[in-house]
């Protein structure tokens, strides 16, 4: 079966009752975990985004506090795995400032991460990929932010 565009999956919709599309939304929850997480994302944290935002921020800490140390190979891929996860929690968001704060988060609690990423190569690539991406989100921002941020990404950098 070959997927409908958006444009067609919108008209159809528009044609559709309120209960169909409760219960389409209903069947959406039930196959997949992201369209689950999704929906509950929009239906309850999308109007406090600070409280989302927080929220994210301790499951990265808590992600972080678990991370395997026994080699460099399992630590790298417990931050790639918390780094997925971030990104998938910016998706929902779609908002400039939701990515910013969050991947600065992220790269903060790597760069202060025991042992020091300096002696991974991977590791330090991760964390320059995240700064650059970080840079260039903030440049689409106002003056205002572009400055409080390019702050923060300065003290991130020189630590």
């Amino acid at each position: 079966m070959k997927a409908a565009g958006v444009k067609a999956i919108k008209d159809e919709l528009k044609m559709r009752s309120r209960e169909d599309l409760m219960e389409l939304c209903l069947n959406l929850s039930k196959f997949k975990k992201e369209n689950k997480e999704l929906i509950t994302y929009l239906l309850f944290e999308a109007n406090d985004e600070n409280y989302f935002i927080q929220t994210i921020k301790d499951e990265i800490n808590t992600e972080f506090e678990e991370v395997n140390r026994k080699s460099y190979y399992f630590i790298k891929k417990s931050i790639r795995k918390i780094l997925r996860t971030t990104k998938k929690n910016i998706r929902y968001s779609k908002k400039k400032q939701t990515e910013i704060e969050l991947l600065l988060f992220f790269c903060k609690k790597l760069k202060t991460f025991t042992p020091s990423i300096n002696k991974s190569v991977p590791l330090t690539n991760i964390f320059d990929r995240e700064m650059e991406r970080i840079k260039k989100t903030v440049s689409a921002l106002d003056p205002d932010l572009q400055y409080d941020y390019g702050l923060e990404i300065e003290s991130i950098q020189n630590d």
